[in-house]
């Protein structure tokens, strides 16, 4: 039996994520309510050890991971940076739907971005780097790729993340029913 765990930390808020802006490649820091918040996940997080922690290079994503104590012996990745939106940074979902009506990242992408294989392909190494250790992993990062490792994590298309929402500073726990991957925990603040 597995005994893999993969915890899931994505970081809190930004004054862009805020306004709903897609936030990729932009390197933009945490608010004071993201930090508060960041800081908050210590009553989820505290007491525990993980056997492997990851963070996304993203200075937000870094600062969540320091917020809640687990700085020391992070090993930053950029398979865990956030989806790169390409034309589409910085722009709200309401301003892409404007001009694109029904638009939608999971089935119509970004120009110029990368496509959601892509970004599956970089879930799916995340995944197979957690499952090679015999207990809990932590990760910290965003929210439209930990969606997709989500989804990947059960074995499910990358494309089923869109139906799994995370909101700013949450921890969410993916690991095993059995044999069966599962989602444990999702969305928790």
């Amino acid at each position: 039996m597995n005994h893999s765990q993969l915890w899931l930390v994505r970081h809190g808020e930004t004054e862009w994520s805020a306004a709903g802006r897609h936030t990729g490649r932009t390197d933009v820091p945490l608010t004071d309510a993201g930090r508060a918040a960041a800081k908050r996940l210590t009553d989820i997080l505290h007491g525990r050890t993980f056997d492997l922690v990851l963070t996304s290079p993203m200075k937000r994503a870094i600062e969540t991971c320091e917020l809640v104590g687990f700085a020391g012996g992070a090993l930053t990745t950029g398979d865990l940076s956030e989806w790169d939106y390409g034309e589409y940074e910085g722009v709200t979902t309401d301003q892409l739907r404007y001009r694109h009506p029904g638009w939608t990242l999971f089935f119509d992408g970004c120009p110029g971005g990368e496509t959601l294989a892509e970004v599956a392909a970089r879930a799916d190494r995340v995944v197979a780097r957690a499952r090679t250790i015999n207990g809990p992993v932590i990760a910290f990062a965003h929210g439209h790729i930990l969606r997709v490792i989500g989804a990947r994590w059960i074995g499910a298309p990358a494309v089923v993340g869109a139906n799994l929402v995370l909101s700013t500073a949450t921890v969410s726990v993916l690991g095993y029913e059995r044999e069966t991957p599962a989602i444990l925990r999702w969305n928790l603040t």
